[in-house]
């Protein structure tokens, strides 16, 4: 791998190391992975309010954690400073240490759109490029960074669209405008859009909020075919979702992370009486 001059760029671990972690049983292995991400006491504003304070988590490698917890509690804003998006909002500001592979992403130099590429979103709503293919879509993120040959461009666009499980419903309409799909094939598509580069993290912001009962069942098997080989970080005000789709869940309320633990743990037996309400519906 060619190391990038710093401090111009975020440094990246080869695709293999990201890809297959050593398990921590490994023989000869010195101890438990390190986490793909983490998060050390990250407080971050929008102008005087704060929107989440002092937040310090990990996010293990190949796992799907859930950000839960009722509206305007900071799960959102915490996505978006996990790739440096919440900066692009007037007025916002982040302190703190947001960790990509030991490399803190907030780092004087670092550039941000190296970030993106590393920690790719998939938002609320699909956000298809509408003046683009289907094709061009998938291709938009390899912009950013070495020319591709042609050939190789379409090896990787079909690639993403496999793995986006996409690819048998579009392969013959490949130059059709991306707006002709539905929904829910708009959401897969952004989704082979932000894998396309082989980012390390995959960031999704409540990603079945506005699919109906089927699309949200595709991308919830979605999740769990992506987490082999990335890590995700899912918010998500459906409790069944983060019950089916995540093996970590972490609990905020008003800003602060209160909990986080194993899945089932979170959801039968929290240890924080504000979690427990939460997940038992008496607020919310």
């Amino acid at each position: 791998m060619r190391t990038a001059p710093a401090p111009r760029r975020l440094a990246r671990p080869p695709v293999t190391a990201a890809r297959h972690p050593a398990p921590a049983s490994a023989p000869g292995a010195a101890g438990p992975e390190p986490p793909r991400l983490a998060v050390e006491n990250l407080t971050a504003w929008y102008g005087e309010m704060t929107g989440v304070r002092d937040v310090s988590l990990q996010f293990p490698a190949n796992t799907v954690t859930a950000l839960i917890g009722p509206s305007g509690c900071g799960k959102s804003t915490l996505l978006r400073c996990l790739n440096r998006m919440h900066e692009l909002v007037p007025g916002a500001r982040a302190e703190g240490r947001v960790l990509l592979d030991g490399h803190d992403i907030y780092e004087r130099g670092v550039n941000p759109i190296a970030v993106r590429r590393s920690i790719g979103m998939v938002f609320q709503k699909p956000t298809p490029f509408p003046t683009m293919t289907i094709a061009q879509n998938v291709a938009a993120g390899l912009k950013v960074g070495p020319r591709l040959p042609k050939r190789r461009q379409l090896e990787i666009v079909e690639h993403a669209l496999r793995r986006a499980a996409l690819w048998d419903e579009v392969k013959d309409r490949l130059e059709h405008p991306a707006t002709d799909l539905s929904g829910g094939q708009q959401q897969r598509l952004c989704v082979a859009r932000t894998i396309a580069p082989e980012p390390e993290v995959i960031l999704l912001d409540e990603p079945t909020a506005s699919l109906d009962p089927s699309g949200t069942t595709r991308i919830e098997e979605l999740v769990q075919d992506l987490k082999r080989e990335f890590t995700v970080v899912i918010v998500t005000h459906n409790m069944q979702q983060a019950g089916r789709v995540s093996d970590v869940t972490a609990f905020f309320y008003l800003g602060e992370l209160i909990e986080v633990g194993p899945t089932t743990q979170m959801f039968t037996a929290p240890t924080k009486p504000q979690t427990e309400a939460y997940v038992t519906g008496r607020f919310g």
